[in-house]
């Protein structure tokens, strides 16, 4: 490592005067940042923790939506959020081991939007909506790619709306070493029709399986995905899974997701 300012902000406001200065970078739970930077891939002169900020913690549901503030730990938002919406709160329950689970947090996540990580599928899944300093985003518009969002320079991530589903359930093929998803599926049936989030498949990041959508919105059951397929062209391609393995995944996971939402 190397020497660095850390800067702890009590409100949102602090917080983001404190990243005004173009060396300053936020911290919430560092899951992913503090190993970057332990490998010299960053080197941020300031970090600015959001972890004192009440404003970002908590979990709350009223009129069917569940609101998440973006400091909530995975392990927080896996017991919070178990009654209101318990697919997301599962999801939440397996994102790599407790000591992650411990420090990890939502708004971390999905402003990295690491292109196999679970929690983008389930914003995107359920159509939620990113609540920043600023304005409020639609899932649809804030993932632009892999490790790319809708923020801007200095925008943070202070909450994160899910309207809850009639049902719903991911459902994901865990890469053993780093407990990622290989390939994760996120399935949300809503009275208007189903949103299918696929994450850890592509290299432009999580994304929408629309066939499989309109087929769903007709016939909410595995038989519905027969035929279907998804086209390996974009998918990722390591030593872990093949494109077309994790093409296949894809519908595989969609099935058992469906299966299990009922």
């Amino acid at each position: 490592m190397y020497n660095f300012e850390l800067v702890k902000p009590k409100t949102i406001d602090e917080a983001v005067a404190a990243l005004a200065d173009e060396e300053a970078q936020a911290l919430s739970g560092g899951q992913t940042l503090l190993p970057t930077m332990k490998q010299r891939l960053a080197a941020p002169d300031r970090l600015v923790s959001l972890a004192n900020i009440a404003e970002l913690q908590g979990v709350s549901a009223t009129g069917g939506v569940v609101t998440i503030g973006a400091a909530a730990t995975h392990a927080t938002v896996a017991e919070k959020a178990a009654s209101a919406y318990p697919a997301l709160a599962a999801l939440a329950g397996h994102i790599g081991d407790p000591a992650v689970r411990n420090r990890g947090t939502i708004g971390g996540s999905v402003a990295n939007n690491d292109p196999s990580a679970c929690y983008p599928a389930a914003v995107l899944g359920s159509g939620a909506t990113i609540v920043t300093n600023a304005r409020e985003i639609a899932a649809d518009d804030f993932f632009e790619g892999m490790f790319s969002t809708a923020l801007d320079e200095g925008e943070i991530i202070t909450a994160v709306k899910f309207p809850v589903p009639e049902a719903a359930n991911y459902r994901k093929f865990i890469q053993p070493a780093s407990r990622f998803a290989l390939v994760g599926v996120f399935v949300a049936r809503f009275a208007d029709g189903v949103r299918v989030a696929v994450t850890g498949a592509s290299n432009d990041g999580v994304f929408r399986w629309s066939e499989a959508e309109k087929a769903l919105s007709g016939d909410f059951s595995a038989a519905a995905l027969e035929g279907l397929s998804v086209a390996s062209d974009d998918m990722i391609s390591d030593i872990h899974g093949t494109a077309e393995y994790r093409a296949h995944l894809v519908k595989v996971l969609t099935a058992r997701a469906v299966k299990a939402a009922g």
